[in-house]
């Protein structure tokens, strides 16, 4: 039925009552669209208004998820992986200059170091320097994130004597326990250097670089390391790309 208009009295569509009371008036059908046109344009200016909020409501809400990002970096800083710059050349042909490598801080928490692995660990001798502290906060955290390395304060070398062994050095070749160990990681560069033999205390640990012809560590001035003093174990370059590797001490 087409229902059209101009008439004195307006046609309606007469229903049928289900229940069998009889016909029942329909609206209007030209009220109809009158009706969903009216619900269309109230969506639509709503909708409108909902999204120049989102904007206003991601601004609002961004400091405190700054915040949160912040905090989350910290103790993630603090407490599980940390990043370390490389300022030297003593684990060549391992750890390049200008590598970043990340540090598993909770590993050596519930164990000690195997030998073989690439440690980091704080210079026992090493004196803070004196920093108001806004600046020892920003050092913190910058060299939490590997954009600053302080190279007298930490330490990365390879875990060559554990606690009880004993060390000895006869024209670069290392023994341990009077027996030669294999280490296919070392520097090309020749070292005829001697040293010990020398036991290491209970709970200490003896370091040595991989460019043992240029390296700082457990022989020199350095002396063993205390396990408190290793902040943890180096498991991946991460910077630059080219030199991505999980598990650098192997």
């Amino acid at each position: 039925m087409v229902v059209g208009g101009g008439g004195e009295s307006e046609p309606r569509i007469k229903v049928t009552d289900p229940g069998g009371n009889g016909e029942q008036p329909a609206e209007s059908a030209e009220t109809l669209p009158s009706t969903r046109k009216g619900e269309t344009t109230e969506a639509f200016s709503f909708g409108q208004k909902k999204a120049r909020r989102k904007p206003l409501s991601f601004l609002r809400e961004l400091p405190g998820l700054i915040i949160i990002a912040f905090l989350l970096a910290l103790l993630i800083k603090s407490f599980l992986v940390q990043a370390f710059y490389i300022p030297s050349q003593s684990m060549e042909p391992t750890l390049e200059v200008g590598d970043r490598v990340l540090v598993n801080k909770v590993v050596l928490r519930f164990r000690d170091p195997h030998r073989g692995e690439v440690i980091v660990f704080e210079n026992p001798q090493a004196v803070e320097p004196d920093r108001d502290p806004l600046s020892a906060f920003w050092n913190w955290f910058t060299e939490g994130l590997g954009f600053a390395s302080n190279p007298e304060k930490d330490f990365i070398k390879r875990v060559i004597g554990l606690p009880g062994d004993t060390i000895e050095v006869n024209r670069g070749k290392v023994l341990i326990n009077s027996k030669p160990i294999d280490e296919p990681y070392l520097n090309s560069q020749e070292d005829l250097s001697d040293f010990g033999p020398f036991k290491v205390p209970p709970g200490q640990f003896f370091m040595m670089g991989d460019n043992r012809a240029n390296s700082q560590d457990s022989r020199s001035t350095l002396g063993p390391i205390p396990k408190d003093k290793i902040v943890g174990k180096a498991f991946i370059v991460l910077w630059p790309p080219s030199r991505f590797e999980w598990e650098p001490s192997d």
